[in-house]
């Protein structure tokens, strides 16, 4: 009996088995480079560009309509819009960079909705806002696939010196700033592919859920990075499978369930996580007493 509710659902509709699929391909991509981001301290530099990219969607629906392609080159360039006009304001004032993307990224998910607003067609907003995974196109996996392989090769050439980066970003700033440049706006060029690959899955308000949710997750059971980059891989495919039954037998919208599922996930680590969760710093501080 649990095996047909965990599993017929993915045998018999052709729609819930290109959903999954999307999500494995998307979560093996995505969650790597959360880690990196949190290891940066850009966890809400994620956000911001999350939503960035709707202008950019919106445009490439005006001129295109329905046209994947277009969309995603759109999406695109609003982020990397976003990215580069923060970086420079960033370095030509005293404004911090994680506060000169939110500023932004503020007027460019208003501008989206303004320009999806104005379209004359039936474009569901609700959808790019928030995902709709049970109708993702072969395209679109194969598109995520191609950004799957685009991350995964880079994160191998590049980890060393995205370590260093994270961890001693002064290092190349003192001696080598076009390396470190390079290395910045690469990196950020890497999450931009990875979040105009999630919209139709999660949408662009909750597609950073993804990226970073099973990433804090993580750091509550391991302590290495390689541990914590598999685990929470791990914990996307298995909430993104939860997520997608419940919102199959319950009909409710996938996109956001999955991002429930890893919420709910997150809050339990926090409890119950074996590294300083709220429980593990009680039991040690009796024990100390």
């Amino acid at each position: 009996m649990i095996l047909h509710i965990l599993f017929d659902p993915f045998i018999y509709f052709e729609f819930m088995r290109k959903g999954i699929v999307a999500c494995c391909a998307l979560s093996i991509s995505i969650t790597p480079i959360g880690s990196f981001l949190l290891l940066k301290r850009m966890s809400l530099i994620g956000d911001a560009l999350s939503h960035s990219i709707l202008p950019g969607v919106a445009i490439g629906y005006f001129f295109s309509g329905v046209s994947l392609v277009m969309m995603n080159i759109g999406g695109l360039i609003s982020g990397l819009i976003v990215s580069i006009l923060s970086i420079w304001v960033s370095e030509k004032t005293t404004l911090q960079q994680d506060a000169s993307f939110s500023g932004f990224c503020i007027g460019f998910l208003a501008l989206g909705v303004v320009l999806v607003s104005l379209q004359t067609s039936n474009m569901d907003l609700l959808n790019l806002l928030v995902g709709s995974i049970l109708s993702v196109s072969m395209l679109h996996i194969k598109c995520i696939g191609v950004v799957s392989t685009i991350t995964l090769i880079s994160l191998a050439l590049f980890y060393r010196a995205l370590i260093m980066e994270s961890f001693d970003p002064d290092f190349f700033k003192t001696n080598n700033v076009v390396v470190f440049k390079s290395i910045q706006i690469f990196f950020l060029f890497i999450v931009m592919l990875n979040l105009i690959a999630s919209f139709q899955i999660t949408g662009t308000l909750m597609s950073v859920g993804l990226m970073i949710l099973p990433n804090l997750s993580a750091q509550y059971w391991v302590h290495s990075l390689i541990q914590r980059l598999l685990l929470s891989v791990c914990i996307a495919l298995l909430c993104s499978w939860i997520g997608l039954l419940i919102a199959f037998y319950i009909v409710l919208p996938a996109g956001p369930t999955i991002i429930l599922c890893i919420s709910v996930f997150f809050l339990f680590s926090v409890l119950f996580g074996r590294n300083h969760s709220v429980l593990f710093s009680m039991y040690w501080k009796e024990k100390q007493e």
